[in-house]
């Protein structure tokens, strides 16, 4: 039976094309969430579940992967930062891993996702069945392409006849044999590599996934959403030790006496708020200034920028 897999391949190389202008300034998963890089919760989460070592594939903004990661650890796990200067899609991705993740069980895991799903039981389902491949599933509301049946995924996206039920919940366990199956450089998702696997009787196995928490963060309602969320019921992953997360208002920020800041708004560090602006349902990031007698509703302010005026439903 294999052994319990130490290393993970998170991927943080997409585009975010339906979070711009968002991610034109900042890659999708290092996006703040009450001020935390998205993709840290992987991190975290993986950390908890044993993971000792990363490898993260990245392509849009680089630079500020290499910032975040500069000291070559994330709380004392190597990362290995893999640049695609083309895209590689999934399975070209974890192709192009393969030199850092070697031989054994392995973790992939998007980096642009926030759940708490018990990421262990997945674990322990791959190593009890010995599957080449096990896949997080979830009834999450976007998709059902994954036909699962007695413990077996059977079809993904209907290619070999059956009817999916549930959703691929973007997080999965892996055998070294996935290596010889994608050819090396080679955009490529994994759905096909996986198709033709279960028609060659591979062991592609599944486990639904519906309790706790899985929150896709692809738009700026969703974005949005999740910090209202977040605020509302106090939720907060078990695997995430920082006790002053999440604040709604970040460390070092001003906030003049005579504005009004609505109770799902999330002021980051070292954000400004001028007297008299009025802010409902905004996010501001870190360093972001909101002038005096500014009214923002339904807005998101990136970092360093000023916002005068009115606006509603804008990404700054």
């Amino acid at each position: 039976m294999d052994a319990h897999p130490k290393k993970a391949f998170v991927l943080g190389a997409g585009l975010g094309t339906r979070l711009r202008p968002l991610t034109l300034v900042r890659p999708k998963p290092l996006m703040p969430i009450f001020g935390k890089p998205l993709i840290t919760f992987a991190l975290d989460h993986l950390r908890s579940v044993g993971i000792e070592s990363f490898v993260i594939n990245t392509h849009h903004l680089p630079e500020q992967f290499d910032a975040l990661f500069q000291s070559g650890e994330y709380a004392g796990a190597p990362v290995k930062l893999v640049y695609e200067p083309a895209l590689l899609e999934t399975g070209g991705g974890i192709k192009n891993a393969e030199p850092w993740i070697g031989g054994g069980t392995f973790i992939v895991y998007s980096g642009d996702i926030l759940t708490d799903i018990d990421v262990a039981a997945l674990v322990g389902e791959h190593l009890r069945m010995k599957n080449d491949v096990t896949l997080a599933l979830r009834n999450t509301g976007l998709a059902t392409g994954v036909a699962f049946a007695d413990g077996r995924v059977v079809d993904i996206g209907g290619k070999l006849g059956h009817p999916g039920q549930f959703d691929f919940a973007n997080v999965s366990v892996w055998n070294a044999g996935i290596f010889s199956r994608i050819p090396a450089g080679r955009k490529i998702s994994f759905v096909p590599v996986l198709v033709e696997w279960i028609a060659q009787g591979g062991s592609i196995g599944g486990l639904v996934l519906d309790d706790r928490q899985w929150f896709n963060i692809g738009s700026r309602a969703e974005y949005l959403a999740v910090h209202k969320f977040i605020g509302e019921k106090f939720w907060k992953p078990a695997y995430v030790d920082m006790l002053d997360w999440p604040a709604r208002v970040g460390a070092g920020a001003n906030l003049d006496p005579t504005a009004t800041v609505s109770a799902s708004t999330v002021v980051g560090a070292g954000a400004r708020v001028g007297s008299g602006a009025v802010l409902e349902n905004c996010i501001l990031w870190n360093d972001a200034e909101i002038a005096s007698g500014a009214r923002l509703r339904d807005c998101i302010v990136t970092t360093n920028r000023r916002v005068e005026g009115s606006h509603t439903g804008e990404d700054i």
